[in-house]
Protein backbone atom coordinates (compact mmCIF):
# COMPACT_ATOMS: atom_id res chain seq x y z
CA UNK A 1 0.00 0.00 0.00
CA UNK A 2 1.11 3.37 -1.14
CA UNK A 3 1.45 5.50 2.07
CA UNK A 4 1.94 8.58 0.25
CA UNK A 5 2.24 9.69 -3.56
CA UNK A 6 2.74 13.38 -5.29
CA UNK A 7 -0.01 13.51 -7.91
CA UNK A 8 1.15 17.27 -9.37
CA UNK A 9 3.36 19.73 -8.85
CA UNK A 10 3.87 23.34 -10.40
CA UNK A 11 5.38 26.39 -9.69
CA UNK A 12 3.03 29.22 -9.62
CA UNK A 13 3.38 32.77 -8.90
CA UNK A 14 2.08 32.40 -5.34
CA UNK A 15 4.33 29.32 -4.94
CA UNK A 16 4.96 25.71 -5.12
CA UNK A 17 1.71 23.85 -6.09
CA UNK A 18 1.42 20.68 -4.61
CA UNK A 19 -1.33 17.87 -4.80
CA UNK A 20 -0.70 14.56 -3.14
CA UNK A 21 -2.51 11.47 -2.10
CA UNK A 22 -1.26 9.60 1.28
CA UNK A 23 -2.85 7.27 3.59
CA UNK A 24 -4.38 8.23 7.12
CA UNK A 25 -4.58 5.53 9.54
CA UNK A 26 -7.41 7.63 11.89
CA UNK A 27 -9.97 6.80 9.31
CA UNK A 28 -8.84 3.86 7.14
CA UNK A 29 -8.52 5.49 3.97
CA UNK A 30 -6.81 8.08 1.28
CA UNK A 31 -6.72 11.49 1.70
CA UNK A 32 -6.06 14.07 -1.04
CA UNK A 33 -4.02 17.51 0.03
CA UNK A 34 -2.98 20.64 -1.35
CA UNK A 35 0.05 23.04 -0.32
CA UNK A 36 1.24 26.27 -1.89
CA UNK A 37 4.64 26.67 -0.64
CA UNK A 38 4.81 25.50 3.09
CA UNK A 39 1.21 26.11 3.64
CA UNK A 40 -1.48 23.22 3.67
CA UNK A 41 -4.96 25.01 1.48
CA UNK A 42 -7.26 22.07 1.82
CA UNK A 43 -7.58 18.59 2.91
CA UNK A 44 -10.34 15.86 1.83
CA UNK A 45 -10.08 14.92 5.52
CA UNK A 46 -12.04 17.86 6.31
CA UNK A 47 -14.78 19.43 3.87
CA UNK A 48 -17.90 19.83 6.15
CA UNK A 49 -17.12 23.81 6.27
CA UNK A 50 -16.50 23.78 2.41
CA UNK A 51 -20.15 22.15 1.93
CA UNK A 52 -21.62 23.70 4.50
CA UNK A 53 -20.99 27.18 2.41
CA UNK A 54 -22.80 26.08 -0.45
CA UNK A 55 -25.55 24.66 1.64
CA UNK A 56 -25.98 27.24 3.34
CA UNK A 57 -25.18 30.46 0.69
CA UNK A 58 -28.18 28.84 -1.13
CA UNK A 59 -30.32 27.96 1.53
CA UNK A 60 -30.20 31.96 2.27
CA UNK A 61 -31.22 32.69 -1.97
CA UNK A 62 -35.15 34.10 -1.67
CA UNK A 63 -37.66 32.34 -3.78
CA UNK A 64 -38.87 34.94 -5.40
CA UNK A 65 -35.19 34.69 -7.11
CA UNK A 66 -36.78 31.75 -9.17
CA UNK A 67 -35.75 28.62 -9.81
CA UNK A 68 -33.14 29.14 -12.59
CA UNK A 69 -30.25 30.35 -10.42
CA UNK A 70 -26.95 31.46 -11.85
CA UNK A 71 -24.11 30.89 -9.19
CA UNK A 72 -20.40 32.02 -9.14
CA UNK A 73 -18.04 29.84 -6.77
CA UNK A 74 -14.86 31.53 -6.23
CA UNK A 75 -11.92 28.91 -5.86
CA UNK A 76 -12.06 25.84 -7.45
CA UNK A 77 -9.98 24.20 -5.02
CA UNK A 78 -11.03 20.09 -4.35
CA UNK A 79 -14.33 20.52 -5.62
CA UNK A 80 -16.06 19.97 -2.88
CA UNK A 81 -18.28 23.40 -2.58
CA UNK A 82 -19.03 23.29 -6.08
CA UNK A 83 -20.36 19.62 -5.74
CA UNK A 84 -22.34 20.52 -2.70
CA UNK A 85 -23.79 23.49 -4.94
CA UNK A 86 -25.08 20.75 -7.63
CA UNK A 87 -26.96 19.37 -5.39
CA UNK A 88 -29.71 21.75 -5.08
CA UNK A 89 -31.79 21.71 -8.28
CA UNK A 90 -32.44 25.60 -8.08
CA UNK A 91 -28.69 25.76 -9.40
CA UNK A 92 -29.06 26.61 -13.79
CA UNK A 93 -25.65 27.36 -14.09
CA UNK A 94 -22.63 27.21 -12.21
CA UNK A 95 -19.44 29.39 -12.97
CA UNK A 96 -16.17 28.14 -11.00
CA UNK A 97 -13.49 30.63 -11.01
CA UNK A 98 -9.68 29.81 -9.84
CA UNK A 99 -6.75 31.34 -10.62
CA UNK A 100 -4.41 28.45 -10.78
CA UNK A 101 -4.79 26.49 -14.10
CA UNK A 102 -2.72 23.68 -12.85
CA UNK A 103 -5.86 23.00 -10.18
CA UNK A 104 -8.48 23.28 -13.56
CA UNK A 105 -6.20 20.48 -15.21
CA UNK A 106 -6.57 18.35 -12.22
CA UNK A 107 -10.10 18.08 -12.49
CA UNK A 108 -10.26 17.92 -15.87
CA UNK A 109 -7.61 14.75 -15.78
CA UNK A 110 -9.96 13.51 -12.77
CA UNK A 111 -7.75 13.22 -10.18
CA UNK A 112 -9.86 14.02 -7.62
CA UNK A 113 -12.82 11.85 -6.03
CA UNK A 114 -14.76 15.37 -6.55
CA UNK A 115 -14.02 15.89 -10.24
CA UNK A 116 -16.01 12.91 -12.00
CA UNK A 117 -19.45 14.60 -10.54
CA UNK A 118 -17.85 18.16 -10.97
CA UNK A 119 -17.13 17.67 -14.86
CA UNK A 120 -19.89 15.11 -15.97
CA UNK A 121 -22.27 18.02 -14.74
CA UNK A 122 -23.55 20.28 -17.37
CA UNK A 123 -24.48 23.24 -15.42
CA UNK A 124 -20.95 23.73 -14.44
CA UNK A 125 -18.31 25.36 -16.32
CA UNK A 126 -14.76 25.88 -15.30
CA UNK A 127 -12.61 29.75 -15.83
CA UNK A 128 -9.50 30.52 -15.64
CA UNK A 129 -9.40 34.15 -13.69
CA UNK A 130 -8.83 36.04 -11.15
CA UNK A 131 -12.14 36.08 -8.68
CA UNK A 132 -10.65 39.35 -6.94
CA UNK A 133 -9.79 41.30 -10.13
CA UNK A 134 -13.09 40.38 -11.50
CA UNK A 135 -14.85 41.42 -8.67
CA UNK A 136 -12.89 44.72 -8.64
CA UNK A 137 -14.01 45.18 -13.03
CA UNK A 138 -17.57 45.43 -14.22
CA UNK A 139 -20.25 42.66 -15.01
CA UNK A 140 -19.40 40.47 -18.04
CA UNK A 141 -16.18 40.41 -17.79
CA UNK A 142 -16.33 36.60 -18.98
CA UNK A 143 -17.96 35.25 -22.18
CA UNK A 144 -20.82 33.52 -22.19
CA UNK A 145 -20.85 33.65 -18.39
CA UNK A 146 -24.25 35.48 -17.15
CA UNK A 147 -23.39 39.13 -15.71
CA UNK A 148 -24.81 38.85 -12.55
CA UNK A 149 -25.85 36.01 -10.44
CA UNK A 150 -28.08 34.98 -7.46
CA UNK A 151 -25.31 33.44 -5.41
CA UNK A 152 -21.26 34.30 -5.22
CA UNK A 153 -19.64 31.64 -2.45
CA UNK A 154 -15.70 32.30 -2.00
CA UNK A 155 -13.34 29.79 -0.69
CA UNK A 156 -9.77 30.74 -1.54
CA UNK A 157 -8.54 32.64 1.48
CA UNK A 158 -7.99 31.46 4.96
CA UNK A 159 -9.94 34.12 6.66
CA UNK A 160 -10.89 37.37 5.64
CA UNK A 161 -8.26 38.61 7.78
CA UNK A 162 -5.27 35.94 6.25
CA UNK A 163 -4.81 35.80 2.55
CA UNK A 164 -3.11 34.21 0.32
CA UNK A 165 -1.76 37.42 -1.77
CA UNK A 166 -1.87 40.68 -0.99
CA UNK A 167 -4.13 41.90 -3.52
CA UNK A 168 -7.24 39.88 -2.20
CA UNK A 169 -7.10 42.65 0.51
CA UNK A 170 -9.24 45.20 -0.81
CA UNK A 171 -12.62 42.64 -1.15
CA UNK A 172 -12.21 42.51 2.84
CA UNK A 173 -13.03 45.99 2.77
CA UNK A 174 -16.45 47.93 2.99
CA UNK A 175 -15.62 49.49 -0.57
CA UNK A 176 -14.32 46.15 -1.96
CA UNK A 177 -17.75 44.23 -0.89
CA UNK A 178 -19.68 47.62 -2.51
CA UNK A 179 -17.64 46.59 -5.64
CA UNK A 180 -18.67 42.60 -5.07
CA UNK A 181 -22.46 43.98 -5.21
CA UNK A 182 -22.38 44.92 -8.78
CA UNK A 183 -21.79 41.38 -9.67
CA UNK A 184 -24.93 39.95 -7.86
CA UNK A 185 -28.76 40.58 -8.93
CA UNK A 186 -30.83 42.73 -6.01
CA UNK A 187 -31.49 39.90 -3.49
CA UNK A 188 -28.37 38.05 -4.40
CA UNK A 189 -26.46 36.31 -1.66
CA UNK A 190 -22.44 36.32 -0.63
CA UNK A 191 -21.58 33.42 1.33
CA UNK A 192 -17.61 33.11 2.51
CA UNK A 193 -16.05 30.21 4.01
CA UNK A 194 -13.44 31.07 6.85
CA UNK A 195 -10.98 29.05 8.48
CA UNK A 196 -11.69 30.76 11.60
CA UNK A 197 -15.14 31.43 13.49
CA UNK A 198 -17.01 34.36 12.32
CA UNK A 199 -15.59 37.27 13.67
CA UNK A 200 -17.73 40.65 14.79
CA UNK A 201 -15.43 42.88 12.52
CA UNK A 202 -16.03 41.64 9.51
CA UNK A 203 -19.48 40.84 10.10
CA UNK A 204 -19.99 44.79 10.94
CA UNK A 205 -18.31 45.64 7.39
CA UNK A 206 -20.95 43.25 5.70
CA UNK A 207 -23.74 44.67 7.55
CA UNK A 208 -22.56 48.28 6.10
CA UNK A 209 -23.59 47.30 2.87
CA UNK A 210 -25.81 43.90 2.57
CA UNK A 211 -29.56 43.96 3.50
CA UNK A 212 -29.10 40.42 6.64
CA UNK A 213 -26.01 39.01 7.43
CA UNK A 214 -25.28 35.66 9.55
CA UNK A 215 -22.51 34.17 11.09
CA UNK A 216 -22.41 30.39 11.27
CA UNK A 217 -20.09 28.07 13.23
CA UNK A 218 -19.46 24.94 11.81
CA UNK A 219 -18.53 22.29 14.06
CA UNK A 220 -16.97 18.88 13.09
CA UNK A 221 -15.19 16.09 14.23
CA UNK A 222 -11.92 15.78 13.69
CA UNK A 223 -10.34 12.43 13.75
CA UNK A 224 -6.66 13.03 14.21
CA UNK A 225 -6.87 14.88 17.83
CA UNK A 226 -10.22 12.99 18.58
CA UNK A 227 -11.95 16.04 19.44
CA UNK A 228 -14.19 18.86 17.38
CA UNK A 229 -12.75 21.40 15.15
CA UNK A 230 -14.48 24.73 13.83
CA UNK A 231 -14.44 26.83 10.84
CA UNK A 232 -17.01 29.71 9.70
CA UNK A 233 -19.42 30.27 7.29
CA UNK A 234 -20.41 33.91 6.44
CA UNK A 235 -24.08 34.86 4.60
CA UNK A 236 -24.72 38.04 3.54
CA UNK A 237 -28.12 38.73 1.81
CA UNK A 238 -28.12 41.73 -0.50
CA UNK A 239 -31.40 44.39 -0.19
CA UNK A 240 -33.66 43.98 -3.46
CA UNK A 241 -33.70 47.75 -3.51
CA UNK A 242 -31.92 48.05 -6.69
CA UNK A 243 -28.74 50.52 -6.57
CA UNK A 244 -29.60 51.76 -3.22
CA UNK A 245 -26.10 51.94 -1.97
CA UNK A 246 -26.01 51.02 1.76
CA UNK A 247 -28.70 47.89 2.32
CA UNK A 248 -31.00 48.06 4.66
CA UNK A 249 -32.16 45.64 7.02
Amino acid sequence: MHRFEELAFEQTPMGELTLRRRFEEAIDADVFEVRLGDEYLMSSLFTVAEEELAHLGLAAVDEALGDALDIVVGGLGLGYTAVAALESPRVASMTVIDALPAVIHWHSRQLLPASERLMADTRTRLAHADFFALMRGEPGAIVDVPERFHAILLDVDHSPHHQLDPSHADLYTVEGLRRLTRHLHPGGVFALWSDDEPEDEFLDRLRAVFAHVEGYRIAFPNPITGGESTNGVYVATLSFAPESGRATA
